[in-house]
């Protein structure tokens, strides 16, 4: 009977504290319970606090590794379940990304040791952000035995959700500090308006460029990559920059000469740029051109390109100039070690208008080919940002679209080439008539002849009927 007794007693406690652990998870007790367990631990053990700055203070260069933790807590399943956290779109429509907020506190576990992150922000007393830092709080029993193995967890971590493709961002200055928007530029380099075998031998070198860091170190050289661009307005040079990001699924930095204080300036910009991005300095020459007026010497400039500040790793730079060649330009500033690629995007051409045609209205061959070819060999010139804009609003109907490309080719070309192209064929094509038809059947000789050839023609008739010097100017213009 004592034993039956005893067993119902046994049941009946474990009967309450099942009642009272499934009424505890059914409610916020059990939440309060945890964090009031979790604050009397915390005061019976002496902490360590490790700051992780976004900023190096004494030269303002971004803490790499602030990025590191960054991406690291935005993955910590503890943010899902905190009491607030930030929500922002992702690279893709569907995407969701968590953000830690302003001094928010995040827990996690390591090893079997407990650990918490502040997002410590410290503002001025007009709530500017002054400065940015994540603190580390970790037991000090803890820390010989799991603060190495648990940075090293860290980086891992985040070189991971790296390569695993995060968002892309293209940064701008104002002030000397970067502001940053997402990246999503679509353009890639089988869209390239470019020769097919350059195209493809600049792929190669950025792609062999991904694999070299070694070489580059053995050699004692810092693993980066520069790169020219030069030709005129829209002839593809943005798109090229665009794709290489892309491709090599870098940041770009957006250097603009034209709002850099001074070299200081210039310098700090450099050293807040991390690695994998693409630095890009657009119209090198408009800027060089206007050095009389320029806040930035030849020398700082040169310095910027390859001086012992850049010795970051895994970076591309990109110049762009419309003429490379132009009145001002130091040699040195395009000399090999500096620059290594010099990538020439000319105007539009035959080859580079049916790649156009196939991009943009699905066409391969057409009729009207045959003529925008014999326009291009005539000497008309385009950019391709042109004509691939006349392709686009015309996409409905490729024979629209062509019929205005041909248009357009025909207004853009010099008269002056157009019509020794047409002296030249008629020359060609039939005899100077005997005089006799002049003065009998010279209408319908005339009628036969080109237009400017029928004027030239006409004037001089009447140069030759006049005395010297009594050359009539309204007639001429008429």
């Amino acid at each position: 009977m004592f034993v039956v007794n005893l067993l119902l007693i046994l049941f009946s406690i474990i009967c309450s504290i099942f009642l009272v652990r499934w009424f505890l998870h059914r409610t916020a007790l059990i939440y309060a319970v945890r964090k009031w367990v979790e604050w009397a631990g915390d005061r019976v053990h002496v902490h360590q606090h490790f700051k992780v700055p976004e900023l190096i203070d004494s030269t303002q260069q971004q803490n790499l590794f602030y990025r590191r933790v960054s991406l690291y807590l935005s993955s910590l399943p503890s943010l899902e379940d905190s009491d607030f956290t930030n929500l922002f779109n992702g690279k893709n429509p569907n995407d969701i990304v968590l953000s830690v907020d302003d001094n928010q506190a995040i827990q996690d576990v390591f090893l079997g040791a407990r650990v918490s992150w502040l997002n410590q922000v410290e503002r001025d007393r007009g709530n500017q952000i002054v400065r940015r830092s994540f603190v580390l709080r970790i037991k000090k029993k803890d820390k010989r035995r799991i603060l190495k193995p648990y940075l090293q967890h860290i980086h891992a971590v985040s070189d991971d959700i790296e390569q695993r493709g995060t968002e892309l961002k293209i940064h701008n200055h104002c002030d000397a500090r970067w502001k940053s928007v997402p990246f999503n530029h679509p353009a890639n380099f089988d869209a390239l308006v470019l020769d097919p075998d350059l195209k493809a031998k600049i792929r190669h070198d950025l792609e062999t460029f991904l694999k070299s860091k070694q070489y580059y170190h053995k050699l004692g050289r810092v693993w980066k990559r520069s790169y020219l661009l030069y030709g005129p307005s829209g002839t593809g040079k943005s798109s090229f920059i665009a794709a290489t990001a892309n491709l090599l699924n870098y940041d770009v930095y957006y250097v603009n000469l034209s709002q850099v204080a001074d070299e200081a300036d210039l310098n700090s910009l450099l050293l807040q740029t991390t690695s994998k991005s693409v630095i890009v300095v657009e119209d090198l020459d408009r800027y060089v051109s206007e050095r009389s007026n320029a806040r930035i010497t030849s020398s700082g400039l040169l310095n910027f390109m390859d001086g012992l500040l850049n010795s970051q790793d895994e970076r591309i730079f990109i110049f762009t100039m419309n003429n490379k060649d132009g009145i001002g330009i130091d040699p040195a500033l395009l000399r090999p070690g500096r620059i290594d690629m010099h990538i020439h995007f000319p105007m539009c051409d035959f080859v580079s208008f049916k790649n156009l045609a196939n991009n943009y209205l699905g066409v391969k061959e057409h009729k009207l080919f045959p003529q925008v070819e014999e326009i291009f060999q005539s000497g008309a010139k385009m950019s391709a940002a042109e004509i691939s804009e006349l392709m686009l609003v015309n996409r409905s109907s490729p024979s629209r679209a062509l019929k205005s490309v041909i248009s357009a080719l025909q207004s853009n070309s010099k008269s002056g080439v157009k019509v020794a192209t047409r002296l030249s064929d008629s020359s060609a094509s039939s005899p100077a008539p005997p005089s006799i038809a002049e003065e009998g059947g010279g209408a319908a000789w005339k009628e036969t002849m080109p237009k400017e050839f029928r004027k030239l023609y006409g004037l001089l008739r009447l140069k030759s009927s006049k005395r010297p010097g009594s050359f009539d100017q309204d007639e001429c213009e008429r």
